[in-house]
């Protein structure tokens, strides 16, 4: 199902010489962070914040407060991913979708957009979920793919989860094999296992031999 047709248009946006009291009379009876404001020929201008609205004088239209609007959007043609980064970045559970004219289209909801997020293979198929680390300079996503699937695993899907000036990890989901080989297959290619969510034979080698060997010191 394509992302638009979640694209709900049940609000329209205030127009912007509505009084602060219509937008904070909204923000009473809906559980949104944000409302949409428009000019008088339906041209986007931002979105307003709930916290900011009980803080403005409710006798004055919107347009006093043009500092306040949020420019935050997306189109209706724009992946679902960026999507969700759009609301992370805004911190908001209402986005707002425009047309190529900044015509406002409607908006999407945060949950139905987490809801497509949860049903994607990464998280629907069965697997294990593996976290590797190396230097910034030195992995490849096509490395990665070719330990995977030379180890018969199925990548699920991969994502950069954490990146400085040095190090990046790299989140995996990893179905039709079990881990371990995958995991010793990494490790030679000097990859940091940062977790993994099956077992680990190497940690627990190495564990069993410490306690064997903390056993036999204590002889």
């Amino acid at each position: 199902m394509k992302l638009s047709e979640y694209i709900i248009n049940d609000i329209k946006p205030l127009q912007n010489t509505s009084k602060i009291s219509e937008l904070q009379l909204l923000f009473n009876q809906l559980t949104f962070s944000h409302i949409p404001v428009s000019d008088k020929n339906g041209t986007y201008l931002g979105s307003l914040s709930e916290t900011d609205a009980h803080c403005f004088d409710s006798t004055k239209p919107l347009s006093e407060y043009p500092y306040a609007f949020e420019d935050f959007f997306v189109r209706h043609d724009t992946l679902w991913l960026d999507v969700l980064e759009a609301f992370a970045k805004n911190s908001t559970n209402i986005m707002p979708v425009l047309s190529e004219q900044n015509k406002y289209l409607g908006y999407y909801e945060l949950n139905d957009v987490i809801s497509l997020f949860n049903e994607s293979p990464f998280f629907s198929e069965v697997g294990g979920v593996l976290v590797i680390e190396k230097g910034v300079n030195d992995y490849s996503f096509s490395e990665i793919s070719q330990i995977v699937e030379s180890n018969d695993g199925k990548l699920l899907g991969a994502f950069i989860s954490k990146m400085n000036s040095d190090l990046v990890q790299v989140t995996l989901k990893i179905g039709n094999t079990g881990l371990n080989e995958i995991i010793q297959t990494f490790r030679r290619y000097s990859y940091n296992i940062i977790s993994g969510h099956e077992e680990d034979s190497y940690i627990e080698s190495l564990k069993e031999r410490s306690d064997y060997l903390n056993k036999y010191l204590d002889i």
